[in-house]
This record gives C-alpha cells, structure tokens and sequence, in this order.
C-alpha cells in the first residue's frame, strides 16, 4: 500500500483522552474523525489544535436541518481547515452544503443510510426500498450534486463502486478484522474485504481505541490488508 487509509474514530468524552491515544497512535495514524460526542465535549478549538499539529481531520456532524442552517454551518467548518464533513444524504441539505463549501478545500460526503440500521429501521421510517437499493439512490444524487464521496457500510462498497466509477470518494465505518466484536453495528466486514471492494477510507473504532496497543492494532490491520492484496 502506498498511503494509509486508516482513519481512527475519536469516540472519546474529551480532548485529553483524545490527545493520550493520540500520542500513542503516533506513527501509525494520521487521519482522525471527530464525531458529536467529542465535539460537543472539546468543541472547534480542538479540530484546530489537531490541524495545527499536521493531524488531517475528518468531522463527521452529519449535518441535517435547513438548508440556510446547513449553508452557515457549513461555512464555519470550511474555516477550519478540515479534510472532510458529513451531511445527509438529502437533496437540499447537500446543496446547501455545496453552497456553503465554496471554493474552499472542505470534502463533503454524503451519508447514505448508518450502518447500525438494519431492514427493521427503515420499515419504522416508512421506506420502501430495501437497504443497498437506497444506499445506491442517495449515493448517485448525492455525486450529480456535486458532493464528493460517499459514506456506506463495506458490505454496498462494491455495487457503490461500481455504480459510481473510480471518482467518488469512498469512506465504509463498520469495519472489524475477523475475531473483533461488532458492536452496534449491523453490516460490517473485515478491512481487507472492505478496500478489496472499492473503500478509499475505513474508520475504525473500538478495534483500535480499545486495543491494549493501539499502535501495534493499527500496524497489524494495515498488515492484514497488504497481506490480502498480495495474495489477490
């Protein structure tokens, strides 16, 4: 492999947790994603500490409301410097999100549906299609938008990949070596099988976060997925 395409999910309560594993994962790791629950504990002072340290992130809001809050929001995180945000993959959020983006570096991806809804989720919300069906829907607006990639579970990487050519960034959560507890995710697949199907990016929690050596956790995944391409 030429680049490392490990990011690490920072579910932590604060930025001091945050910097410890971080310092751990010194070396291995470079790529980050902030998600709600560190946000609302460490806030845009510490994506900006982490930019300023040369640290790429990625800030997963999954931006949903309306498109003028959308469009605002959206302008502040272009400020930041970060690499990637998420919206929802609905029509008006991602074009306020496009509008708000501007002509700034700021990547946007599209989410499609979370990896923790299984068929049951979307019957409660009312939809008619099944899973892959409007994972590839989503995936296909989202891209004639204008929206850069697609967040998705491993297991629609192919068809999504297919579907959509070589373009589009593709970033699949839900990702666990043979052996890894699944958590609450549904539709999950190992990481060699993931980026064999197309994923440019896998974030990866637990696995590593929990790992007694999450240095040593990072290397031996980014092992397993050499190993898996070698003998492809």
């Amino acid at each position: 492999m030429t680049r490392n395409p490990i990011i690490v999910a920072l579910d932590l309560e604060s930025a001091d947790k945050a910097r410890a594993l971080i310092e751990r994962l010194a070396g291995r790791v470079n790529f980050y994603k902030i998600g709600m629950e560190l946000y609302a504990g460490a806030g845009v002072a510490f994506v900006r500490e982490l930019i300023d340290e040369g640290k790429e992130v990625f800030l997963d809001l999954k931006l949903y409301d309306i498109p003028e809050t959308v469009r605002r929001a959206t302008v502040q995180v272009a400020r930041t410097g970060v690499r990637f945000l998420t919206v929802h993959a609905v029509g008006s959020v991602m074009r306020a999100a496009v509008e708000g983006r501007g002509d700034s570096g700021l990547q946007l991806l599209g989410v499609t549906v979370l990896t923790s809804f299984g068929p049951e989720d979307l019957e409660d919300l009312g939809a008619t299609q099944t899973i892959p069906e409007l994972v590839e829907h989503r995936a296909r607006k989202a891209v004639s938008l204008g929206i850069d990639g697609i967040v998705a579970s491993p297991l629609e990487a192919a068809a999504l990949r297919q579907a959509l050519g070589p373009k589009p960034i593709l970033i699949t959560p839900g990702v666990r070596s043979h052996g890894a507890a699944w958590g609450d995710q549904k539709r999950v697949a190992t990481p060699a099988e993931a980026m064999r199907d197309g994923a440019d990016y896998l974030v990866i929690g637990r696995q590593i976060t929990c790992a007694p050596d999450p240095a040593a956790e990072a290397a031996r995944i980014l092992d397993e997925i050499g190993a898996a391409w070698l003998s492809a």
